[in-house]
């Protein structure tokens, strides 16, 4: 089994403010698994998120480094390889890029998508969120107003945390909210950008105003905190940067609702799949989330959102230089389609 990675650029249509900053273009790595004649495709793509920062250099230089212990295994040999990936202590983006890789040749030998391997149903997939960053309010209401000339729009993820405070946020919200799709479900992410009574008072009023649920308030390492806001919030909490993978999900059972998974985060869709389950195990509702993650990534995770009850994997909509293409829009779902593996081609 050989591995080859390759380096590509991608650039959003529309600069993506958070709380944390402002991105613009990516540079995402694309890894080639061939084995017995089969390729297998997978993506890592750099991220921070509260932790160390994964850049595409610190990814490289991981895959770089590993390609030479994966001479001796097939693809079939994954509770191996995923040992040898723990000790090697390899950054989550890069085993997400492998793990990828190895169940598309899974799915191509044979010759079945990932989701009717694994039993799913695909008519469970929810209408995928179209995000809007932070921004003035005039700008943030026109980018809604993009998005609406783009796709059929059921769900929006609206981004807050504003440095410059709530009252930026509140006027924000309302600018957009003033142009959603009559039936549309908004929610909010705040990228961990309030502190506990902020969050607290923008509970209750982003409630009165509609919002489905309330994503990251607090930020990463104040967890202690969340659950004083679980008994105030009227809303929903999801825990997105407080959660990477399985171990994190018992320590947060009983102060948020859900969690979001993320493939880069989680370290692939092996992981992500036991994140389901212990999920589920907790009484925790599930979403899946992206980064900056072209078709490929976001197709990969389509495959498992039949579990999801939100689905936010709209980061590909929004590049004006996708080298992939994989999982459809189809009436503001993004689905999977039959061809075998992951499904993704150029």
């Amino acid at each position: 089994m050989q591995i080859r990675v390759q380096p590509f650029t991608v650039h959003k249509r529309v600069p993506l403010t958070i709380s944390r900053g402002t991105t613009a273009a990516s540079t995402n790595l694309w890894l080639i698994l061939e084995h017995d004649g089969i390729e297998g495709w997978g993506e890592a793509s750099p991220f921070s998120a509260g932790r160390t920062p994964q850049t595409t250099e610190a990814i490289a230089t991981a895959l770089e480094s590993l390609a030479p212990h994966l001479a001796d295994y097939s693809p079939f040999d994954q509770q191996a390889i995923a040992a040898r990936l723990r000790d090697l202590k390899m950054p989550s983006a890069a085993c997400t890029a492998l793990d990828l890789a190895l169940h598309d040749w899974l799915g191509k030998r044979a010759g079945l998508p990932l989701w009717k391997l694994w039993g799913l149903e695909r008519d469970r997939i929810v209408p995928t969120s179209v995000t809007i960053g932070i921004n003035t309010p005039a700008a943030a209401q026109q980018r809604l107003r993009h998005w609406l000339d783009l796709t059929p729009v059921h769900a929006i993820k609206i981004k807050l945390g504003s440095p410059a405070g709530l009252e930026a946020d509140q006027a924000m919200f309302l600018a957009v909210v003033s142009d959603v799709p009559t039936g549309a479900k908004v929610s909010v992410d705040a990228n961990g950008g309030w502190d506990l009574a902020g969050a607290i008072a923008m509970s209750h009023w982003l409630a009165e105003r509609g919002v489905t649920y309330l994503e990251q308030p607090l930020p990463p390492g104040q967890e202690a905190d969340l659950p004083a806001l679980y008994r105030e919030s009227p809303l929903p909490l999801f825990a997105d940067e407080s959660c990477f993978s399985r171990a994190d999900i018992p320590k947060l059972g009983d102060r948020v609702h859900g969690i979001n998974i993320k493939l880069m985060k989680s370290g692939g869709l092996s992981e992500a799949l036991a994140m389901v389950h212990t999920a589920q195990a907790h009484g925790l509702q599930l979403m899946f989330g992206c980064y900056s993650d072209s078709t490929l990534a976001n197709t990969a995770a389509a495959h498992l959102s039949p579990f999801a009850t939100h689905v936010d994997l709209d980061s590909h909509l929004n590049l004006s230089d996708d080298p992939f293409r994989g999982a459809e829009m189809q009436d503001g779902r993004l689905l999977p389609g039959d061809r075998p593996g992951l499904g993704v081609y150029r």
